[in-house]
């Protein structure tokens, strides 16, 4: 699983960030050990549980603009096939509180996305799409302000949007649940 987002501080708790939350929702509950520095981010492994499958969560520490970096190193040393990989990112053109999986498809101008068809070799790669809404204007610097802005909805609907891409993702890793 690759949770985008971007390092540092300046940047927790914002909607392009909501990759990283799920991402340390899923290897709390999958009780992960303390993710380690590798793969030019924060990575972590292990089963999902007692005879469960085994697991990688890649957090990178590029910039959203360069998650490839890390993530298709992180593919390459692991031996993983892109049908394998779950992206988690946030999602502009979906209403907050919506989640949706999917199976390759358009980038939307996503720059994150970009980056990691371009490492990982192909588009072909599970997606959750965590929906933050969209701004009124389509005005690049109002739309990256919006997605580099800490939420406003009520922090429990925060908490209950990423529970829920994280059972989105959990249902494609544990379940095998298919990609609508």
């Amino acid at each position: 699983m690759v949770g985008l987002g971007n390092p540092g501080d300046r940047y927790a708790g914002t909607r392009h960030n909501v990759g990283f939350e799920v991402g340390r929702v899923l290897a709390e509950h999958w009780e992960l050990p303390r993710a380690r520095k590798r793969y030019a981010g924060l990575y972590t492994d292990g089963r999902t549980g007692p005879g469960g499958p085994r697991v990688g969560i890649v957090l990178p520490q590029t910039f959203m603009n360069e998650a490839g970096r890390s993530a298709g190193p992180a593919r390459g040393a692991l031996g993983v096939g892109l049908d394998r990989i779950v992206v988690v990112h946030d999602e502009i053109d979906l209403p907050f509180g919506e989640v949706r999986t999917r199976l390759g498809g358009g980038l939307a101008g996503h720059n994150g996305l970009k980056s990691l068809r371009r490492e990982l070799g192909g588009p072909d790669f599970h997606r959750v799409r965590v929906g933050v809404g969209r701004p009124e204007s389509t005005d690049p610097e109002i739309v990256a302000g919006h997605v580099l802005s800490r939420f406003r909805e009520p922090r429990d609907e925060v908490a209950e949007l990423v529970d829920r891409a994280a059972r989105a993702v959990e249902d494609l890793v544990v379940e095998g649940g298919q990609v609508p």
